[in-house]
């Protein structure tokens, strides 16, 4: 799969793959952020290192459009708007990813450049954290949010989870890769050979 430019059988099986793992997952949407969020994050990531930058992007094209149809919260469905700029940041983090971190774990063992891998991880976070931060949570509900609408007391809750918990959730999914990472890339190198 290291081919960037190849998107056959393979590569189209485990994108399936993990879109079925995000939606899985959706559906535990309504009982923590902290269990869906990782979930999808970490699936993005993994898309990015195993397959490649087109899927990780359709996983984050999907993966809102889903989550809207299984568990949309009240606030989405208020404003269906925030449905893109969820893929929007969706697509930040991959593209971070890609650029970012894509060539350090594909050349170096899993346990080298722990600190330059940790950096950027967080860097990853942060920049998918402040795009849906300024996008979502300061733009757009405030912005859209009726101040007839009784959604309105619990926007600074809104706010949070649309910013701060964004990087916290990408955070703990490039843990979950991290976790994973040595055990799947060892399976592809296998599996090309």
């Amino acid at each position: 799969m290291n081919n960037q430019k190849r998107f056959g059988t393979r590569e189209i099986a485990f994108t399936a793959l993990l879109l079925a793992i995000c939606i899985v997952s959706q559906f535990f949407k309504n009982l923590s952020i902290f269990i869906t969020g990782p979930i999808i994050n970490a699936c993005i990531i993994l898309a990015v290192y195993a397959i490649n930058l087109p899927s990780a992007i359709i996983l984050s094209v999907i993966t809102p459009v889903t989550a809207y149809f299984i568990a949309a919260s009240p606030l989405m469905m208020a404003i269906p708007g925030i449905v893109p700029l969820v893929m929007l940041g969706n697509i930040v983090i991959a593209v971070c990813a890609h650029f970012l971190l894509k060539n350090d774990m594909m050349t170096t063992r899993p346990t080298e450049k722990i600190i330059a891998k940790t950096i950027k991880s967080v860097g990853c976070a942060l920049a998918k954290g402040i795009v849906m931060g300024i996008t979502i949570s300061l733009w757009v509900i405030p912005t859209f949010l009726p101040e007839q609408s009784p959604l309105r007391q619990k926007m600074p809750v809104f706010q949070m989870t649309f910013s701060v918990f964004q990087f916290i959730t990408a955070l703990i999914g490039f843990v979950y890769v991290a976790i994973i990472w040595y055990a799947l890339s060892k399976f592809l190198k296998s599996s090309m050979e």
